[in-house]
């Protein structure tokens, strides 16, 4: 046992979310009554100008009627779709990891990716797998002394990185490097595989597909993802062995979704089989060729954009940017993609200009509006 790993003992979480704790534990430090949401425009320009977007949080998106009926819609609609994912990416993290796991979302979008993993394998295989939900952020790193917890009460359990989607790969780098800083740091051997659902960016070997679809649990924010806000990281607010901190939006308790959303796609794996899952294959291990990343830098080049992080690629980072960025505009790959109904009602709704470009690799992306 390694002595390094214990020497640093962290406490137990308290509740967070509105998940049953059966399904996850999210290892977040609950910031309520600590910080206040910031403006999309103060926001923006703080980030453009130096902050750090893990300093701040955004205020909240209430979705419209309209909106919501699409998110009913779609759910329904791609309900077996995001089942068969869930099933292929779970039986690719069987097969290469083995039973003695522990599941680890990357807040928030992996959340109910890694609850609906758990539940895929508890159901099809018998597996009551811990899982986890902890932060990681771009330029900052992963939350340490959330991995510190997990191995101090699993190890030497076996560790699966879950998000939801890659866009061009900026967290598959941030956690590739952060455990390679772990490893260092505490004599160990984490594995930075990550799993995801869609991998439009191809730029991971763990993923369900490649295509650019339109995942319901990207429609919405918090009322998707056990109620809770993106993560935060400030010195002022975390203590040495806290975790990562977070919002708890206990007052949009009414309009949540997060548990509709889980049991909708867990109802689908009863018919799910092998068969019906059939690109698995243990001989071919999947490229990964960062060619959404290229595509992007193409882009870059056409709009002259100063900073390759102002593209949001694929469908879920382009509602991401639509629900709490300044967006100049959105690329579409052809108008009558029946995936983006909802993004054509957000830049309706928010009078962002949408643009066709045929030769993109996601289904979409997302422009960030340039402050001077």
């Amino acid at each position: 046992m390694n002595e390094k790993l214990f020497t640093h003992q962290i406490p137990d979480p308290a509740p967070m979310g509105c998940y049953s704790p059966k399904d996850v534990i999210f290892l977040l430090k609950n910031l309520n009554g600590l910080m206040a949401e910031t403006d999309l425009e103060t926001r923006e320009q703080k980030i453009q100008s130096g902050g750090h977007y893990s300093e701040m949080l955004p205020i909240e998106y209430e979705p419209t009627k309209d909106y919501l009926d699409l998110f009913h819609l779609t759910l329904q609609e791609s309900a077996r779709k995001v089942a068969k994912a869930v099933g292929i990416v779970a039986e690719q993290i069987l097969q290469k990891k083995g039973s003695e796991m522990v599941l680890v979302s990357l807040a928030r979008a992996g959340t109910p990716i890694g609850i609906l993993i758990k539940r895929y394998l508890l159901e099809k295989h018998d597996l009551d797998l811990p899982h986890y939900s902890i932060s990681i952020i771009r330029g900052r790193g992963i939350d340490e002394n959330a991995l510190l917890y997990i191995l101090q009460n699993h190890s030497p359990a076996k560790i699966q990185f879950i998000d939801g989607w890659t866009g061009k790969g900026a967290i598959t780098q941030v956690l590739n490097q952060a455990c390679l800083e772990f490893n260092a740091k505490y004599n160990w051997e984490l594995d930075d595989d990550l799993a995801v659902l869609a991998d439009p960016g191809h730029c991971v070997k763990t993923f369900g597909t490649r295509e650019d679809f339109l995942i319901p649990s990207a429609c919405l924010n918090s009322t998707v993802s056990g109620l809770v806000s993106r993560t935060v990281l400030r010195q002022d607010l975390i203590g040495d062995k806290e975790f990562h901190g977070a919002r708890f939006y206990e007052e949009l308790l009414k309009v949540e979704v997060s548990n509709l959303f889980i049991d909708t796609i867990s109802k689908e794996f009863s018919y799910l089989s092998q068969e019906s899952l059939g690109c698995l294959n243990n001989t071919v291990e999947a490229e990964v060729s960062w060619q959404g990343l290229k595509s992007l830098r193409r882009i870059q080049e056409r709009y002259g954009i100063k900073d390759i992080n102002f593209i949001k690629p694929g469908i879920g980072e382009t509602t991401r940017v639509l629900l709490r960025r300044l967006p100049e505009r959105v690329l579409v790959d052809s108008i009558e993609n029946n995936n983006l109904k909802h993004i054509m009602l957000l830049c309706q709704d928010k009078g962002v200009p949408i643009e066709e470009y045929p030769d993109l690799t996601y289904s979409c992306c997302g422009i960030v509006k340039e402050l001077s």
